[in-house]
């Protein structure tokens, strides 16, 4: 368990499924997702509510609202506002944005303070992020590893057939058309997870106050890859790239991850 109550983990697990799935109505217009997701953060909203309905409750007499409150109220409201963005404007990009948001603020106050009425030390709320930071790295990486396996195979089939050269390897590969869309699936599964698992980090360090970490090449390299990454499903949705482009720019952002990890040794992230 991230936390140490099991209803804060609840949250922050369908918090963070919630964006899975608002991510893949992000960047593909799923209509079934778009329907999951909501549901999913109706249920966060409920679970927000009820904690923040009791705390006013027990407060009656107190007459002060201590940070962790203050913040809590924030994270609602950020949720609050998507969930009605979501209904009635239809502003998906703004929707996962706010909700990004709103998980990394979440995140931050119940690895800090997962009860009222107890604290844990910054450096221990920090090392559970980096936990959570890097489990959720390690599931990003693989996905997009897999995608670019298949923007690779999509690039060698292109090549051939552009050049209508027939070969043994050929005939043992599936269609460009079904290569591109596990291709894309994958790296659908993996950019979310990369972008929980960035704004955590940058919730650690502000927890630890340290931020001069976010100027380390490590943290700059992962942003500039999660940036192509988003930059390629936006170009995908806006101007129907598909196929030998969209794999180009997608070994493109692969590289860079790559790159990302060669110069670990030398980053004082983790």
């Amino acid at each position: 368990m991230i936390t140490s109550h099991w209803f804060y983990d609840a949250m922050l697990y369908v918090y963070a499924l919630t964006l899975l799935f608002y991510f893949s109505d992000f960047v593909d217009a799923n209509r079934s997702a778009r329907r999951i997701g909501t549901g999913l953060l109706m249920f966060v909203w409920a679970l927000q509510t009820g904690y923040l309905v009791y705390r006013m409750m027990s407060h009656l007499d107190v007459g002060y609202i201590s940070g962790f409150e203050y913040w809590f109220a924030v994270s609602w409201l950020l949720v609050t506002i998507s969930l009605v963005i979501s209904q009635f404007f239809r502003i998906e990009y703004l929707v996962f944005i706010v909700n990004l948001i709103g998980f990394a603020v979440l995140a931050a106050l119940l690895l800090v303070n997962p009860r009222p009425s107890q604290t844990i030390e910054p450096y221990e709320a920090a090392r559970n992020l980096l936990i959570l930071h890097i489990s959720l790295m390690i599931c990003a990486f693989a996905a997009l590893t897999i995608s670019a396996v298949f923007s690779g195979m999509y690039l060698f089939l292109h090549r051939k057939l552009k050049k209508k050269s027939w070969t043994m390897p050929m005939k043992r590969l599936p269609s460009l058309e079904v290569i591109e869309m596990y291709a894309y699936r994958f790296v659908s599964a993996g950019v979310p997870l990369l972008a929980i698992a960035l704004s955590l980090a940058i919730v650690s360090v502000a927890i630890e106050g340290r931020w001069v970490y976010l100027a380390d090449l490590k943290v700059i390299i992962s942003l500039i890859a999660l940036v192509l990454y988003i930059a390629n499903f936006i170009r995908r949705s806006t101007h129907g790239q598909v196929g030998y482009l969209a794999a180009r720019y997608n070994l493109l952002a692969f590289g860079i991850m790559i790159l990302n990890v060669l110069i670990n040794p030398i980053s004082s992230f983790h």
